[in-house]
């Protein structure tokens, strides 16, 4: 499920993005092994919570324990309105704009097939949890295995194409600045997104308080490994420039190392990517939904589960069509950077919790994080320096980004002031 999830569309559509900060081969490079050790040690933050609080809804039960249901409420008021749907309706864009490969639609064309997968994949997730867990298998396989087919291509025909990264470019090394490497590394953590979100079914996983921790630690390094191998395969085929201005880089790599139906073929494997991908995110979140209404931070009717189907067929629904609305009025950048901005507040303020909750005497964790406190306090200051630097650089998106998360308060005191619950409601 880490791997599955992680491993998206994005990694067929971000190291352009990367590339174009840095200007560099080796750049590229380190700001792909940095946002991989990032997101380790958000991981390792994450199995630590998980251990501790093994239940449904994961960052918003690890926030409203080490801050009260205020921040809980907020992190799934930021889900649904732009971090999480914005991750379904991103991935969706990128199979539409892969597609067009085969089809030339246009751009409004793009989004109408985003829309029909999110349709798609949110009426699989509806019927019922098996039939997304199958789904979710199989696409796994298949973009693992497009990735390493990429890595493969790379060093057996590659060299014919211009040699090893940097050198066949031909262009010298430039040393990015601090301000667009710290760019870049926003650009390449949407890739490694959706790591936190194998906490979100905590209470239907097997032993979680060991399994969590161990497929966070194994799922992250692998992810890392096979990013760091495809970014090197893409810059060993194509020039510098040719991966940062295109918006296919897979696609160009494979017409440009084996030519002849290599674009169709590598396509096909980037649409069927991000299909798995679309589908992990779908089926993860409205259990968080679920979990709010549960506390009763939600209508209870939007938390309600199928009779039949045993899912959160409404939540299911209302996050199939905020998607498809983020889809028909955003564009591709707008929506990564303001998901990633977002979302690493919320990263760094739960690196802060597991200080707070370690002083707390019913703390007990069954994995603890090592290199405490280093680790967490350097997660912290990293999430700090992507917040300041977005700020900075796209202060518009950012205040939009922010003022959605912020006008959840109100909402959540209109909330606070209603009878909680007396008892949880259906749970899957």
């Amino acid at each position: 499920m880490v791997v599955g999830i992680i491993i998206g569309a994005s990694i067929f559509v971000q190291p352009s993005a990367v590339t174009a900060q840095v200007h560099s081969a080796k750049g590229a490079l380190l700001v792909w092994i940095a946002a991989g050790l990032l997101t380790l040690i958000g991981s390792l933050v994450i199995a630590e919570l998980a251990s501790a609080f093994p239940r449904t809804g994961g960052v918003y039960v690890f926030l409203t324990e080490g801050y009260g249901p205020v921040l809980g409420f907020l992190w799934g008021w930021a889900m649904f309105w732009t971090m999480h749907s914005g991750i379904v309706a991103v991935i969706a864009m990128v199979f539409g704009r892969y597609l067009g490969t085969f089809v030339n639609v246009g751009s409004a064309g793009e989004q109408l097939f985003a829309i029909a997968a999110i349709a798609v994949f949110s009426w699989v997730n509806y019927r019922g949890v098996r039939y997304g867990s199958a789904v979710q298998v199989a696409l796994t396989i298949v973009k693992v295995l497009a990735l390493v087919l990429i890595i493969v291509i790379a060093l057996y025909v590659g060299a014919r194409h211009g040699g090893s990264f940097g050198v066949a470019n031909g262009a010298p090394e430039i040393i990015p600045s601090g301000r667009e490497f710290v760019l870049a590394l926003i650009a390449g953590l949407f890739a490694f997104g959706g790591w936190h979100m194998v906490s979100y079914a905590a209470e239907e996983t097997i032993d979680p308080t060991r399994t969590i921790p161990r497929s966070l630690l194994i799922g992250t390094l692998t992810v890392t490994a096979l990013y760091v191998g495809v970014n090197a395969a893409y810059l060993r085929v194509l020039p510098l420039d040719s991966v940062a201005a295109s918006t296919r880089v897979a696609a160009d790599f494979a017409d440009a190392a084996i030519g002849g139906w290599g674009r169709e073929i590598m396509a096909t494997l980037v649409i069927l990517s991000t299909l798995g991908a679309m589908n992990g995110v779908i089926l993860a979140g409205p259990r968080v939904y679920l979990a709010m209404a549960n506390d009763g931070m939600l209508f209870s009717w939007a938390g309600a589960v199928h009779p039949v189907y045993r899912t959160p067929h409404r939540a299911i629904v209302l996050q199939g069509v905020w998607s498809s609305v983020l889809v028909a009025t955003g564009t591709y950048r707008a929506l990564f950077t303001r998901v990633v901005y977002t979302e690493w507040i919320f990263f760094g303020l739960l690196a802060f919790a597991l200080v707070l909750l370690r002083r707390r005497a019913d703390y007990a964790p069954r994995y603890r994080i090592w290199g405490y406190p280093v680790l967490p306090a350097l997660f912290v200051v990293s999430t700090a320096g992507i917040v300041i630097n977005q700020v900075i650089n796209e202060p518009a998106s950012s205040a939009v980004g922010l003022g959605l998360v912020v006008a959840g308060l109100p909402v959540y005191y209109v909330w606070a002031r209603r009878k909680p619950l007396p008892t949880r409601s259906a749970s899957l």
